[in-house]
């Protein structure tokens, strides 16, 4: 007897090998523009290794197997050993062959902050909990560095693209993570409630030896070879220290694991509850100012987490495209239906948007790094060259805009990946699609590195305390805005709502959902094509604006042209 019952048909095969940068035409000319068109063909062959459908298996043992804590050995001696799959450590050297650990860092050049960024979105596509000992250890560098004795023995383990996993002592080892240790159970963001001590072992001052007692409830990559840590100095004040895994006579430093976290998503990578006793530390910086000094580390990882959230929104975008793509319903493909058009159109916009933001974001600090003393110069559309703009401008994108971008960018890559799920309807919901592990993803970008209302407040204090940086952004959004009737009415109502805000803090998010907008308006304006910037300024900015579900687009937005536009030659 034949027990076949049907066929399989009009089922979509899994994604297969493709070039993720090669088929983004605005992170690729967003790269180029800010600075990076040297890095083009090095992206090319990074696009090229990171869309092999072998990757994504990585991606998923990696999440399937998580981090297994061993405290102790066979013997009985304790070990606080996190166990990885060798998925993670795969995905992790490749990381560091890639360089987006440190590359800008160890071969600064004009652009290079630009090319890693590039890279760490294509990067975070595959996989996102990888993304998180990259981060840091990157975010690391520039506060270690002003260390000249601590830095003479990191230098060459953090600038190694050797990527090395064993727990040992650094002076064994070729290359090396760097962690962070902040939060407490009693405070959260709230970080001048810290009780753990670090007393001096001598006599005290800039680079000293500490031993530290306390604890932290969120420790970023445990199996760090080093962690940054906030504790209270003998002063009482909070003041940052550099705490190894090792201490320097090849002995286990007293950093004891108690349990690894059981998170929502991130689960390919280790987070921990830790207790320091008598944990050996050097002091890091000027005592007393370890909130400043570890805040100009977060200053990069806050830059990370929109890119992280962008490289989610990317990923979820073309899962949805080659869904629908390829599935029929009701005659047609479901990407030539009027309604799934409109979707995928305005789910574009929002990629695109938050790409050419974040990579804007990353020239600023290139040109921090690279820029004359007086003023960095600005692209016209066809690249001749606008007048130099203060290095005001880069200030306030740094520290002004970074902070907004977190909170904007980050909230809508968890609306924008839910809709990308239900594009693929119940084949979506399901574990064998990668779509149920980005949305699980999605919101740590949000909490991590300061939760919405904490990036709202230092959205105020920025403006407060950088006039100058904030009156530059203010300029060259007029310049930028001239001539708009929509952009300079979206212009004048932010500079009221700036006012209010200021007087108000409850409006702070408010204030930071419409400087975001205006700003990704702006330079979708100077950069994109009419039909993207046009259907963005409609959708978000002008009589359009209304409710936040994705598809809902002007009448007259060419949505077959932006759908076209976000996944070319795929």
């Amino acid at each position: 007897m034949n027990w076949s019952t049907h066929e399989v048909g009009n089922m979509v095969e899994p994604l297969a090998d493709y070039n993720r940068y090669a088929t983004d035409p605005a992170l690729r000319e967003g790269a180029q523009r800010e600075g990076a068109a040297w890095a083009d063909a090095a992206l090319l062959a990074i696009g090229a290794d990171l869309g092999r459908a072998a990757l994504l298996e990585q991606a998923r043992l990696a999440n399937a197997n998580t981090p297994v804590l061993r405290n102790f050995d066979p013997q009985g001696r304790r070990v606080d050993a996190v166990d990885f799959h060798p998925a993670w450590h795969s995905l992790m050297a490749g990381i560091f062959q890639r360089g987006f650990h440190s590359a800008a860092w160890a071969e600064p050049r004009p652009g290079a902050h630009v090319a890693r960024a590039a890279g760490y979105l294509l990067q975070g596509q595959v996989e996102a909990g990888t993304l998180c000992p990259t981060t840091m250890t990157f975010a690391s560098i520039p506060i270690l560095r002003r260390e000249p004795a601590l830095w003479a023995q990191l230098e060459p383990h953090l600038f190694s693209r050797d990527y090395d996993p064993a727990d040992a002592p650094l002076s064994t080892k070729r290359g090396m993570l760097v962690g962070m240790g902040l939060t407490e159970k009693q405070g959260g963001s709230d970080l001048r409630t810290n009780t753990t001590l670090a007393r001096p072992l001598g006599t005290g001052g800039h680079g000293a030896e500490h031993a530290l007692v306390g604890h932290k409830w969120f420790f970023s990559v445990p199996q760090s070879d080093a962690h940054l840590v906030l504790a209270r100095d003998a002063s009482d004040a909070l003041s940052c220290f550099y705490v190894p895994r090792w201490r320097p006579d090849a002995t286990r430093n007293a950093v004891r694991v108690q349990r690894l976290k059981d998170k929502l998503g991130n689960r390919s990578n280790a987070s921990a509850e830790v207790e320091f006793q008598d944990a050996w530390g050097l002091l890091v910086g000027e005592p007393g100012r370890g909130i400043p000094i570890l805040l100009d580390m977060a200053t990069y990882t806050r830059l990370d987490n929109v890119l992280g959230s962008t490289a989610l929104l990317r990923a979820a975008l073309v899962q949805a495209m080659h869904h629908a793509r390829q599935r029929s319903a009701f005659g047609k493909h479901l990407a030539e239906q009027p309604l799934m058009q409109a979707v995928l159109a305005d789910l574009a916009l929002e990629t695109e948007a938050a790409t050419t933001l974040a990579l804007r974001l990353a020239a600023a600090f290139d040109r921090d790094a690279n820029a004359p003393p007086q003023a960095v110069a600005e692209l016209r559309p066809g690249g001749t060259l606008l007048p130099p703009f203060p290095l005001q401008l880069e200030a306030a994108m740094r520290r002004i805009l970074t902070p907004a971008a977190k909170l904007w960018v980050c909230k809508r890559a968890i609306e924008a990946v839910g809709e990308c799920m239900e594009v693929l309807g119940g084949n979506g919901y399901v574990e064998e699609q990668p779509l149920a592990r980005m949305l699980r993803e999605a919101p740590v970008n949000s909490i991590w590195e300061g939760s919405g209302n904490v990036m709202a407040l230092d959205l105020l204090r920025a403006l407060q305390r950088e006039p100058q940086a904030a009156q530059a952004l203010q300029d060259w959004l007029a310049d930028a805005c001239q001539g708009d009737a929509v952009l300079t009415r979206a212009l004048a109502a932010l500079d009221a709502l700036r006012i209010e805000a200021l007087r108000h803090p409850a409006q702070a998010r408010a204030l930071a959902q419409d400087l975001v907008l205006l700003v990704q308006a702006v330079l979708l304006r100077q950069h994109a094509p009419a039909f993207v910037a046009d259907a963005f300024i409609a959708s978000r900015l002008g009589c359009a604006r209304g409710g936040r579900i994705f598809g809902v687009l002007p009448q007259g937005a060419d949505l077959r042209a932006i759908v076209q536009r976000a996944w070319a030659g795929a």
